[in-house]
């Protein structure tokens, strides 16, 4: 019995040390920085920046950053955006739900050949945590984001969560 208990504490103690306490807690883990960051407060001032959203469809029909252009994640798409982006020298700015995602298509945007490329911090989630607004797949503001998952979900504070 005394082991058992060891074991389950030591496994509930782990358990807890992995959890996401914060998005940069996350970002720190699970990004290298391979592509520069844009703050979601820069990003808001606006420069005409192309806006990509790497998050599943699922996700983006939920609700979006005005002008976003869903590309996806797993159903990411290079020569949509070639047709779509022709100009190489284009201002870019990715994003996912945190932006995890979004710097692997940021990555991918690089390698071809792409020169001006960000990653939005914080993604979609910090986006909504400080109040600027999401759009629906009709236009109109919404307060739901697509929370990802439970977990993930947690990072979210300050929008209706859809699954």
């Amino acid at each position: 019995m005394k082991l058992f208990t060891g074991a389950f504490l030591f496994l509930l103690f782990i358990s807890l040390g992995c959890a996401q306490h914060s998005i940069d807690d996350a970002l720190k883990k699970y990004n290298v920085q391979s592509v520069p960051y844009i703050t979601v407060e820069n990003l808001a001032k606006g420069k005409g920046q192309v806006l990509l959203d790497a998050r599943a469809k699922e996700e983006f029909e939920v609700s979006k950053i005005k002008n976003a252009i869903w590309v996806g994640y797993e159903k990411f798409d290079e020569h949509a955006v070639i047709s779509k982006i022709e100009d190489k020298d284009t201002e870019i700015v990715v994003y996912c739900s945190i932006g995890v995602r979004s710097e692997d298509i940021a990555e991918k945007l690089k390698e071809l050949g792409y020169t001006s490329v960000q990653n939005l911090y914080g993604g979609v989630f910090k986006w909504k945590n400080l109040g600027y607004p999401v759009y629906d797949s009709n236009g109109k503001e919404t307060h739901k984001v697509h929370a990802y998952s439970k977990h993930w979900g947690k990072l979210l504070t300050n929008a209706e969560k859809v699954y």
